[in-house]
């Protein structure tokens, strides 16, 4: 294994050229592709190539698929060349997390025990692929390589670092959990896009701890069901991560929408993503948060300097026309009853079935913060916090937080106070994105804004009016 940067930068890198491909959004290099200003074989090899020299060291992919991307790129050009019309995301590279079922590849490895192929894909990887995406593989995520299998309540055996991704911002820290091989590539301008999965946080936390856009919609927007085992999917969703806003609410776009083979599924046809998205804030009601009421109890060294940037970033809504207000409100901490919950929809081997007496007193917990929140909504649009209160850690404190010093944190594991301002989201089945804000000690952080069930296109409005105003244009120093 390739020795870890020693380096860290401040605020980034300068900003890249303007004609520098690896920092092209999904949406330039499909109209550069349409156009045939380039090639999607070009596109192609120019991020194989890119695989070839950033992997060693930020070990981003749990399988690359060279000739299948290739074969994919060439039939790309070849249905130019006939004059068919490009789809929404033509010749445009991306990779899955690695636990989403991607055909004819491996899927997660658990333990010593080698991965099944997939036999078909997602429902939202099969849209992607009918829109022209270029499939590279499968990214890497926590357990990666065999390590860090379940040993308790969010407590996990030893992992293997030599399989884990590693930040691009500096390779002797984490790029965040659990989608972290795809927020570790996007970082890197390894990929345009990829797609993680979000269960407490997952694409948003990598997201803000690596500086770029992470996605979770309203459960149910886009399909899935696992043939193996068909079950309700809990309030875990699969969404994108990108560096530009506009990217993920395309990337949605593609995936979302009711599929009758998914019987959980939303039934209705969503929104347009992007018919408003350029319409900015102006006359929007948002509102934010310090905490919630209770994540206090999970707070870093660090949590009140990343607060306190994170809600001077969200009062620049209102130089956008928005109005910005503080809530009060204080809601249910969720982790006392969220891992029986889990467990009830999830059971796992070694670990106790819940008691009818704990679901009930957790999803009576969920009710009364659901109430709180549509109370909230009827005279605000949406919701602000900082994604995460906490910022990267290092390789060896990390894995100590998950493993030996797991119950020394509060609730016993360390899954609350990493999830303390995400998981409520997935527990509620709100959507929410991650976009990125600033640094803490030359690491990114993370502005998130939640909405309703259904409010995605105000989501991706508010958080593309964000980014427009005041762009992150930082590189990490391993790009």
């Amino acid at each position: 294994m390739n020795e870890p940067v020693q380096r860290r930068a401040g605020d980034g890198s300068p900003a890249p050229a303007a004609d520098d491909l690896r920092w092209w959004s999904a949406e330039r290099i499909r109209d550069a592709i349409a156009r045939k200003d380039v090639t999607a074989v070009e596109v192609t090899q120019y991020f194989l190539e890119r695989a070839d020299k950033l992997d060693p060291e930020l070990h981003v992919y749990s399988e690359l698929d060279r000739e299948g991307a290739l074969a994919a790129a060439h039939a790309a050009d070849a249905s130019l060349a006939r004059g068919e019309l490009p789809g929404p995301l033509h010749g445009v590279p991306t990779a899955i997390k690695d636990h989403v079922p991607v055909a004819g590849l491996r899927g997660h490895q658990l333990g010593d025990t080698p991965a099944a192929v997939a036999k078909c894909d997602h429902f939202g990887v099969e849209r992607i692929r009918k829109a022209g995406a270029i499939i590279f593989g499968t990214n890497s995520m926590l357990g990666a390589g065999g390590g860090g299998t379940l040993a308790g309540e969010g407590l996990f055996t030893p992992f293997n670092w030599d399989a884990e991704a590693r930040s691009p911002w500096d390779t002797r820290h984490v790029p965040g959990w659990s989608s972290s091989g795809g927020a570790a590539a996007v970082a890197a301008g390894m990929l345009p896009f990829a797609i993680g999965s979000d269960g407490g946080g997952s694409t948003r936390l990598p997201a803000a701890y690596s500086g770029i856009v992470g996605f979770h919609p309203t459960a149910g927007l886009i399909p899935e069901l696992d043939y193996e085992r068909p079950r309700p999917p809990a309030g875990i969703t699969v969404g994108p991560l990108t560096r530009d806003v506009r990217d993920a609410a395309l990337i949605t776009q593609v995936m979302a929408g009711p599929d009758g083979r998914d019987p959980f599924s939303l039934q209705t046809q969503p929104d347009n993503f992007l018919a408003h998205i350029e319409d900015g804030v102006a006359g929007l009601r948002c509102a934010w948060t310090d905490d919630f009421g209770f994540t206090d109890r999970y707070a870093a060294p660090e949590s009140p300097r990343v607060i306190a940037l994170v809600r001077a970033e969200a009062q620049k809504f209102e130089g956008l026309g928005a109005t910005v207000e503080e809530t009060r409100e204080v809601w249910d901490d969720i982790m006392p009853g969220r891992m029986a919950q889990w467990l009830a929809f999830y059971p796992t081997a070694g670990l106790p079935a819940p008691s009818a007496e704990t679901l009930q007193a957790g999803f009576e917990a969920r009710g009364r913060n659901w109430d709180r929140f549509h109370k909230l909504f009827r005279t605000h649009d949406v919701i602000l916090s900082a994604t995460s209160q906490r910022i990267t850690r290092p390789i060896d404190e990390w894995e100590a937080a998950w493993t030996t010093a797991g119950p020394s944190y509060p609730g016993g594991s360390f899954m609350g106070s990493y999830c303390s301002h995400t998981d409520m989201f997935n527990w509620l089945k709100f959507p929410a994105i991650s976009i990125p804000c600033g640094f803490i000690e030359g690491f990114p952080v993370g502005l998130q804004v939640a909405g309703p069930p259904g409010s995605e296109a105000t989501i991706f409005r508010v958080a593309n009016a964000y980014q427009r105003a005041f762009p992150r244009l930082e590189r990490p120093p391993v790009s």
